[in-house]
């Protein structure tokens, strides 16, 4: 007989310090602790460190959730500075760097499993970096941060084909334009919320439903 396990908050050893880290499983064994049924590692990360974003931040938990119940223990780092995570703030590529760390964790006690990389807008930029030194499965990408920002500006790389994309139709904070300027060259599909802001508001079982069915 299995049972969820409640979340663990562990400290996974990063190069500038501990990085905070959250766990959930899909499903455990009482007996022995042993993960079962686990299908794959997924990795997911918060919004700018700078304006509030923490693994605690709503879209993420979100993003976590939908994909523990498709089978995956899910891992919601702090980036650097945030909570217990230690470091300063270093523009994605400090972070880039403690993602991978957090990643080799999980790998060490999981095992070599398909990794799924999840992100929300700079944490989704983060991931677009994390994807090019692990090859993962999957990846989701949420408001994320691209081009021109005013005050800041993303050179966001390319991601695997199949990437899926969900951006909201009045996004202020990353202007839809922006996303569509980095998804054309790719002939990357953009699924747009209708009527849903940065924050996705009243919107998160919308994206929650999106990611379970584009997994299936």
């Amino acid at each position: 007989m299995t049972t969820r396990r409640p979340q663990e908050r562990v400290l996974v050893a990063g190069p500038a310090g501990g990085i905070e880290t959250v766990i959930e499983h899909p499903a455990v064994f009482p007996a022995d602790g042993v993960s079962a049924g686990v299908r794959g590692i997924a990795l997911a990360c918060h919004p700018h460190p700078l304006f509030g974003g923490t693994l605690d931040n709503k879209v993420v938990v979100t993003l976590a959730h939908a994909l523990v119940d498709l089978g995956y223990a899910a891992l919601r780092p702090n980036f650097r500075g945030v909570g217990r995570s230690e470091g300063t703030h270093d523009r994605g590529e400090g972070e880039t760097d403690d993602m991978v760390a957090v990643l080799g964790y999980a790998r060490e006690r999981f095992g070599e499993l398909p990794v799924a990389l999840a992100g929300y807008s700079f944490g989704a930029y983060v991931q677009t970096r994390v994807a090019q030194r692990v090859a993962p499965e999957r990846m989701v990408l949420v408001g994320v941060a691209a081009g021109d920002l005013g005050d800041r500006r993303y050179a966001t790389p390319s991601v695997p084909a199949g990437t899926l994309v969900i951006h909201g139709e009045l996004d202020e904070t990353v202007p839809l334009a922006r996303v569509l300027d980095w998804a054309r060259p790719q002939e990357l599909p953009v699924v747009v919320i209708p009527g849903a802001d940065h924050f996705f508001h009243r919107r998160l079982h919308l994206i929650r439903g999106i990611v379970k069915q584009a997994w299936h």
